[in-house]
């Protein structure tokens, strides 16, 4: 078993394990090979970058980027200075990356340019027109009144934009002392929920070292591990859980920057990666694909996924990861509250999602507020590792908090006599997507903003690899409005994540005897619109 860290704050714990480890494999990325000391030194130059830029305690650099080497550094490096860092989505659109930027109240925004086929400088200027406007990087937003500086990750840089290239060719590593306190947001995400847009979650360094050595205990994580890492850093699931549960145990970070199945057996087999964090999509795809060539990796043994028994024995049956691991949580809980042992009985990692890590309280609660036995079905509540509560939504915070800190789940759960946790069901309406939260109340308020649009109802439904997908009924104000007109208006302008799987346009929407929408009422036929697509392309 290895020690707990003693390091409070992230960029000690880098400093603490290249000073320890130095010459030790940290991250590896695209062409980007780096040892403990070389990662350190990359955090020293993206610190002095950041510095020259007026970065200190109390600011936030915004950080919107894929997963390239640049997305450590650019972190650890705005921590060292006593900044949070706001991770953004890259699968923004103006509509997404508006509010961002407005609840963040960044100083500094760091961006690719590009993302795939996406423009996000692009998205940006539309947002930002001085950008574009002003020559000499001096401008001021009066939309974004707190941002100062847009520094660009890669070759299209905007006339009133910085080049980080350029940045840092001319800066100066300085080893400075991390200014960070462990009590401080190092990371605040922005997560989906019963609001009609995204709340911001900040998570704090010691607490974002310390559950992420529990969860890596849990795996049989050591520093001779590879593990391996193909979904977005800037979800809980990357930033919170797999890039600590590495770093916290002094072990490599195999990083993919876009999963394809080829690919990521691919790299799995190069790196003789050890360690595996998978989604049930990805699972999917893996097992459709490159079963064969990810079962051969001989040395993958363990690994963390979430997902239905089906797909969880999955990835331990027909990808060979023995020890592979089922997890429960939410951003709100720094990635994950309840984790299975990599040692525990296949039936046991298939059907429960283990006890809670150390730190960690649970606790299932019935219809009137009681606190209920061992074995019976309630909403599950979450006490110990928790986010301190929103940032700037005080309303949010008291409606998902109990006055004595308990985090609501909002999912139904079973604690048995030694407490282990087993999902149940969700009890609120939020569609969970490949791992991702969505909003209904959120889709709900984009798809009203369509001109053709008179009213509108969200949900989700189940589908056999993605968990649930969005689905979108509609009430049109004219008959020339289809469905695929629908979801193609909604790719041009919202995440993708956001947009409606399959939707549906309907003379009306069902309502209760008062008037009320009956949303659940349309489950059924969200099934069917699903099945039907699905039918459709298989």
């Amino acid at each position: 078993m290895t020690s707990v860290p003693t390091a409070t704050t992230l960029p000690e714990l880098l400093r603490v394990t290249a000073a320890g480890t130095p010459d030790a494999p940290a991250l590896v990325t695209g062409g980007t090979r780096w040892t403990y000391a070389q990662l350190s030194a990359e955090v020293d130059l993206a610190a002095d970058v950041l510095a020259g830029l007026g970065v200190g305690p109390g600011d936030t650099v915004a950080l919107l980027a894929p997963n390239t080497a640049s997305w450590v550094p650019v972190s650890f490096g705005a921590m060292a200075l006593g900044a949070r860092v706001d991770a953004f989505n890259t699968w923004v659109k103006a509509y997404d990356l508006e509010h961002l930027l407005a609840s963040s109240a960044a100083s500094v925004l760091v961006l690719a340019d590009r993302v795939r086929g996406s423009d996000l400088l692009a998205e940006l200027e539309s947002l930002l027109p001085e950008l574009t406007d002003t020559a000499d990087g001096r401008w001021h937003s009066d939309r974004f009144p707190a941002l100062r500086h847009v520094v660009v990750l890669g070759d299209r840089v905007s006339a009133g934009a910085l080049s980080w290239t350029a940045l840092a060719a001319a800066a100066t590593p300085t080893t400075r002392e991390p200014v960070a306190r462990a009590e401080d947001p190092a990371f605040v995400l922005y997560t989906s929920g019963s609001t009609s847009r995204p709340k911001a979650v900040p998570l704090c360094h010691r607490d974002l070292v310390l559950n992420g050595f529990h969860i890596g205990e849990r795996m049989g994580v050591t520093a001779a591990d590879r593990v391996w890492f193909g979904s977005p850093l800037f979800w809980s699931f990357g930033c919170a859980n797999a890039l600590m549960n590495a770093m916290s145990h002094g072990a490599c970070f195999v990083l993919q920057e876009q999963f394809t199945p080829q690919d990521a057996a691919a790299l799995m087999a190069a790196e003789q990666v050890t360690v595996a964090y998978l989604l049930p999509s990805m699972v999917d795809a893996l097992v459709g694909a490159v079963a064969e060539q990810v079962r051969a990796v001989g040395s993958l043994r363990t690994g963390a996924t979430i997902g239905r028994p089906e797909e969880v024995r999955r990835a331990v049956v027909d990808l060979g990861i023995t020890g592979m691991c089922n997890v429960y949580g939410a951003t709100e809980t720094y990635g994950n509250c309840c984790v299975t042992d990599h040692r525990m009985p296949l039936e046991a990692r298939v059907t429960t999602q283990g006890p809670p890590l150390p730190g960690v309280e649970v606790r299932v609660i019935g219809a009137d507020g009681e606190v209920l036995p061992a074995g019976e079905p309630g909403e599950m509540q979450v006490r110990g590792r928790v986010t301190p509560g929103y940032l700037g939504d005080d309303d949010a915070t008291a409606a998902a908090f109990t006055p004595d800190g308990w985090y609501r789940t909002g999912d139904r759960m079973v604690v048995d006599d030694e407490g282990v946790v087993s999902f149940v069901s969700r009890t609120s309406d939020m569609i969970k997507t490949s791992g991702i939260n969505v909003s209904p109340a959120e889709v709900e308020s984009f798809l009203a903003s369509h001109p053709d649009v008179v009213e509108v109802t969200v949900l989700g439904a189940p589908h056999p690899s993605r968990d649930e997908v969005v689905v979108a009924f509609v009430v049109a104000r004219t008959a020339d409005l289809t469905a695929a007109d629908l979801i193609a208006w909604c790719r041009d302008r919202v995440a993708g994540y956001k947009v409606p799987w399959v939707a549906a346009v309907v003379d009306e929407l069902p309502r209760t005897g008062t008037g009320k929408l009956a949303r659940r009422t349309l489950q059924q036929d969200a099934a069917d619109l699903v099945t039907a697509r699905l039918e459709e392309t298989a």
